[in-house]
Formats: structure tokens, sequence, C-alpha cells
């Protein structure tokens, strides 16, 4: 046993040495133990483990170790390798942490990503029918209720609710996937973060329609990580920063991203909006092949008219079109001056600035320094783990 924490202790070390983007604080917990250690080995007090196939888990869904923990004090839950078919629902407003165990023959190769070193796969099949909220198939909801959780349709969405829900939820190194979705189908969602504080880290977000969901009032933060759609694939009322992630385009429909704003009267300060900073954006190594992308697929179109959009420093295939923006719909064909569309720094064949939409914003580099993690959330987050460095 002493042998094997000395072995695990040298291996982080290592780690930090190369810098693979991993979690030093958790990294130890989620390595994969020989059968004669407890897969707990490196854990925080008190982490429960989750596993379909492991006699020593305590809960073979993640669901059932969500739904046992009390409603104060810090969770940790430890997820081994396998195949969960659910949804996850977190209500609880007290900091959770989720960590998707990792094998020690995969995590530290520089070659790998997300898409390939996750062991943990977490997945539903439930797409949007007549009379359902685009919620109701979300396959991940961090939400402090049901009416919480709701987005609604329109400019404005849902009801604005008066509570807030997690604090401080974390997933590390775990797939969320939305089964049910194809390039024909309706909205099929994998996260939806409403009245929450959220982070990820080195996961990977599946889907077509409508993968990504930050909520009214939430904050997202997602690094390390793949999201692979088609249509409107990151859309929201919140605000959210994707630092060094890849936008893999499945085919092109709408935009990649669609949101919401708020006026400075209900949100004095108000920074809500998608930021990208650092990243890719590329054409989806399991795009619909009948599907051509070249110069089809844009940036983002405007879910209401005080949108907000920023790419900075991001890389652009040639998926990208030329004008990089467009209006949402036939009904609201002119993007309005009170949305802000900007880029910094892009590259790429799909970065040509010149021939972007006129409302776009190419940003000098003072400008540029207002979008930062602190600037856009107003503060330094205390919910994000500033040790999982890319």
């Amino acid at each position: 046993m002493r042998h094997y924490a000395l072995t695990t202790a040298v291996t982080l070390f290592l780690l930090l040495d190369v810098g693979v983007a991993l979690s030093p604080k958790f990294l130890a917990c989620q390595l994969q133990k020989p059968a004669i250690v407890s897969p707990l080995l490196g854990c925080p007090s008190g982490t429960i483990f989750v596993s379909p196939t492991d006699r020593r888990a305590r809960f073979k869904k993640v669901q059932d170790a969500i739904s046992s923990l009390p409603n104060k004090g810090n969770a940790v839950i430890l997820i081994g390798e396998g195949d969960y078919h659910e949804t996850v629902n977190v209500t609880r407003q007290a900091p959770i942490t989720l960590l998707g165990q990792l094998s020690a023959k995969t995590a530290f190769d520089h070659s790998g990503n997300a898409s390939t070193r996750n062991l943990v796969q977490i997945w539903d099949n439930n797409f949007v029918q007549p009379g359902m909220d685009d919620a109701q198939s979300s396959v991940l909801l961090v939400a402090p209720s049901f009416n919480a959780s709701l987005i609604g349709a329109g400019p404005t969405g849902a009801p604005l609710q008066p509570l807030f829900g997690n604090v401080d939820f974390k997933a590390y190194n775990i797939d969320f996937q939305n089964r049910a979705a194809n390039f024909s189908i309706s909205q099929a969602l994998v996260t939806d973060i409403s009245y929450a504080n959220a982070s990820f880290y080195g996961c990977t977000f599946e889907s077509y329609q409508d993968t990504w969901y930050t909520g009214r009032n939430a904050s997202t933060y997602v690094v390390d990580s793949i999201l692979y759609g088609q249509t409107d694939y990151l859309f929201g009322f919140g605000t959210a920063w994707f630092q060094n992630v890849i936008l893999a385009n499945r085919a092109c429909g709408g935009g990649i991203v669609a949101w919401k704003g708020t006026n400075l009267t209900d949100a004095p300060g108000n920074r809500y909006g998608a930021y990208v900073a650092d990243s890719k954006i590329i054409r989806s190594p399991d795009a619909n092949m009948t599907t051509p992308t070249d110069g089809r697929c844009f940036l983002g179109r405007p879910w209401n008219d005080l949108a907000t959009t920023v790419y900075l420093r991001t890389y652009m295939d040639e998926s990208i079109a030329p004008a990089g923006w467009k209006p949402f719909n036939d009904d609201r064909p002119v993007i309005q001056n009170t949305t802000f569309y900007a880029e910094y720094l892009s590259s790429g064949p799909g970065s040509n600035g010149s021939s972007r939409v006129p409302i776009e914003h190419q940003l000098t580099s003072h400008e540029a320094e207002q979008f930062t993690v602190e600037k856009v959330f107003l503060e330094k987050p205390e919910w994000i783990d500033y040790g999982y460095v890319v």
C-alpha cells in the first residue's frame, strides 16, 4: 500500500513537470488502482465511489449517489469506468465535484485529449417533442428547481425565478452525450446549467442542436474540452467562458452560438454572453459527409437583440462562413446594433475579418483587455479550479 502511494506521488510530480492537462488536486483519486487497492486511495475524505460493475462501489448510478447527499457540506463523487444511461439532476446548493476515473496508460499521453482518455460516458436519448420544454431533454441539469431549469421561448424565455442553486459544481474527465440526436432530429440538450455556478475540465459534450445551455443567472467555465454540434449548439441566457476548447461542427445550421442578453436596468454591470478564448473551431471528424460545411457555418446569431459573443485568439477552419454572423431568422432579418459581436486575433482559413458583417467588432489589443475571466464574471470566481492549467 505504501509503495503504491509513493508511485502515485511520483506520477503526480511527473505530470506537473510535463504539463499534461489534468487536475493536480484530484489526479491521485482519479487514477484507476490495482484490484487489491481501494479505488478511493488518494481521494478526499468522504468521497463516494460509483461503478456499474465494481462490487466495492456504493452506488451503480450517478444520480443515486447525488440523491444520497446531505444538504450541506462539500461532496466528491468518483465515477468508475463505464457507460451510464441516465439523466443527472443536481438541485443541491452545496458544492459537488464529479470525477471521472482515468487509466494511467492513457491519462498522460500528450497526443490524447478529452475524447481519447475519458473512461466515463453519461448519456441519455431524450429529444424535444411537442409540448416539451427544451430542458426536459437534457442529460445533465444543474438548477435549483424544475421551474428554474426551464428555458422557455422567445427573447425573454421562462419566467425569472427568485432562487439560486449549486454554488460550485465541478466535473472532470466525463463524456456527456445526448445519443438521440442526429442532423435531422429536433433539439436534444446535453447540459442545462441555470441559477448555478458550474465548471468543467477535460470533458466532452455531444449532440447536434442545442448541445450546451448556460441559463438565466448562471455562470459556467469550460476548459480543455470538446463540444460537438450543428445548430446553435452553444446557447444561453447567462455568462459562459470557454477556454482552450474544440468546437466541432458536425454540420451547419443557425450559428455555433445563439445567446440572449439582459438590459442594464435589470442586470447592472451585465456581462451576460458567450466568450471563447484560445480555442479551435473545426469540421468534426464525424461530420455528415453528405452535408458540406466549407464556408457554411456561422459563428453565431442573436437569440435576442442584446446578445453578446466574443471570440479571442481562436483558430477557425474553412467551415466558417466569411460573413461570420447572421440574423436569427426571417422574422428578425437584421442584427441590431444593441448586439455585441467581436473577434480578437482570430486565425486560420475561416478568420478573414475583411469579409465579416459590418456590425462585428474587430477588437484592438486594448479593447481585448476588457475580456478576461475576472472582468467578464465581475470577480475572480472562487468556484473555478485555477490549478487545472492547459
